[in-house]
């Protein structure tokens, strides 16, 4: 394996290749807590980097199968090496797709639409130093709404979309998600603790949903480690 590429351990048979270019941060488990899909769910994870969540997916849920899915050749190579590692090659798909493009593993089938999005628009605050950072960080290649058209297009009726985003950015997601079809249906805040403002919020919408909004209690995690299992 090429030395720029090292392995992050996240159970006994489950690997996440990572690099300086595709890493991943806290955001991601919790996005995967807060999706929590079924055994029997079709997923999707648009935007998937290394692969971080597809494999906490696979850990804590096992759900049916999970669609990984990057515009970037490099991510999706550590991705390959993610689920090849891992031994999860029949429940682990990477797709090097431009999420705007995404017409070949078909529409109206996921009942479980995952993203962890840029978080900056394009132009806002100080644009990263490497083309991956700047991708992943910024909305260079695709922007909130892009995400939930895709969205909106590859789940089934019914099914939902899950997103972490800055707090100062909901209102975006809120908008988003309702002019694609997707109605919100859960927000949470997380903190580190009950005296710190969150830096970090939780969205899920629902396809094809009734106008009802619920705000679930924060969630706090301190210094503590959600990494291992």
């Amino acid at each position: 394996m090429d030395k720029q590429f090292s392995y992050e351990k996240l159970s006994d048979d489950i690997f996440v290749c990572v690099s300086q270019e595709h890493r991943f941060g806290t955001d991601a488990f919790l996005l995967c807590e807060f999706a929590s899909p079924r055994h029997k769910d079709l997923v999707c994870d648009l935007g998937t980097g290394c692969g971080i969540i597809p494999m906490a997916l696979e850990r804590d849920f096992s759900p049916k199968q999970i669609y990984a899915v990057d515009i970037q050749p490099l991510a999706i190579e550590q991705t390959r090496l993610s689920v090849e590692k891992s031994q999860k090659g029949e429940k682990i798909i990477p797709v090097c797709a431009d999420l705007k493009n995404l017409h070949d593993i078909g529409f109206g089938r996921f009942d479980v639409v995952t993203c962890n999005p840029p978080y900056f628009t394009n132009g806002a605050g100080i644009l990263s130093e490497t083309d991956s950072d700047k991708i992943a960080r910024h909305e260079t290649m695709c922007s909130m709404q892009d995400v939930c058209d895709c969205a909106g297009k590859l789940l089934k009726f019914g099914g939902k979309l899950c997103v972490c985003q800055r707090p100062e950015r909901i209102m975006d997601v809120l908008f988003a998600m309702r002019q694609s079809g997707i109605e919100p249906k859960y927000i949470q805040f997380v903190a580190k603790n009950e005296k710190t403002q969150p830096w970090l919020v939780l969205v899920e919408g629902k396809k094809g949903s009734k106008p009802y909004l619920t705000v679930k209690p924060s969630r706090f995690i301190g210094d503590g480690d959600i990494f291992s299992k």
